[in-house]
């Protein structure tokens, strides 16, 4: 599976961005999505999580602004980020578990820079 994440640009404190995460075909299940964001000299970090049943999860630097989604028809994740913030810029990856043969795929990542 091949993930093409984009979406990503420069955009004012305030505003919003929609990302998004193609995969190249149908995902198996169980599975679990999820977006990661890398700032300039810091550790990845988990952003919000998916999964095949629709749970999601979300760290508490983005509750309340960010919001997680999936269309399964279209084998595509999304993240819908508004009210964005300064610390909220870096590299945002996408990430596809399969549980069935613990698959692991993640895409190339995609720039959000948040600035006046």
């Amino acid at each position: 599976v091949q993930l093409q994440a984009s979406g990503g640009g420069l955009v004012q404190p305030g505003g919003s961005l929609t990302l998004s995460c193609a995969a190249s075909e149908t995902v198996s299940s169980p599975n679990r999505m999820r977006w990661y964001r890398q700032a300039p000299g810091a550790q990845r970090e988990m952003v919000a999580g998916i999964t095949s049943g629709g749970s999601t999860r979300y760290a508490d630097s983005v509750k309340g602004r960010f919001t997680i989604s999936r269309d399964s028809a279209k084998n595509t994740l999304y993240l819908q980020m508004d009210s964005l913030k300064s610390e909220d810029t870096g590299v945002y990856y996408c990430n596809f578990y399969i549980y069935g043969g613990a698959r692991d795929y993640w895409g190339q990542g995609t720039q959000v820079t948040v600035s006046s």
